[in-house]
């Protein structure tokens, strides 16, 4: 049985403020490769006002993978803007299943959500 997608749309995504919370702010991407192959994915950042962004990402076979916004190791030498709106398309060689996540201090919450998938 194959689990997982191809394709993957978080069109919700925004960077919040750091705060002072126990837990600070951040947003993440959480893939998970359930196959024997490794996953070659491609992140495209949506933007309201500016082209879009590009770059790539592995997660192995049988591994998950959290990808931090605001980390330019995770992100290929990108980082979201803090407060900034934008979508996050994946598309993968592989089947994968993914998450976006976002801690808001602003709220003291943290949330989850699976995306659109094709």
């Amino acid at each position: 049985m194959s689990y997982g997608k191809k394709v993957w749309v978080f069109p919700d995504a925004e960077l919040p403020p750091v705060g002072e919370n126990e837990i600070p702010g951040h947003e993440s991407v959480i893939i998970t490769n359930v196959t024997d192959q490794c996953a070659h994915v491609r992140f495209t950042l949506i933007y309201t006002d500016r082209e879009p962004v590009c770059f790539d990402a592995k997660v192995e076979a049988k591994r998950v993978r959290c990808l931090r916004s605001n980390n330019t190791d995770d992100f290929c030498g990108h980082t979201a803007t803090e407060g900034e709106q934008y979508a996050i398309m994946l598309e993968s060689d592989v089947p994968i299943v993914a998450q976006y996540g976002r801690a808001e201090p602003r709220k003291v919450n943290f949330y989850t959500t699976p995306g659109y998938c094709e």
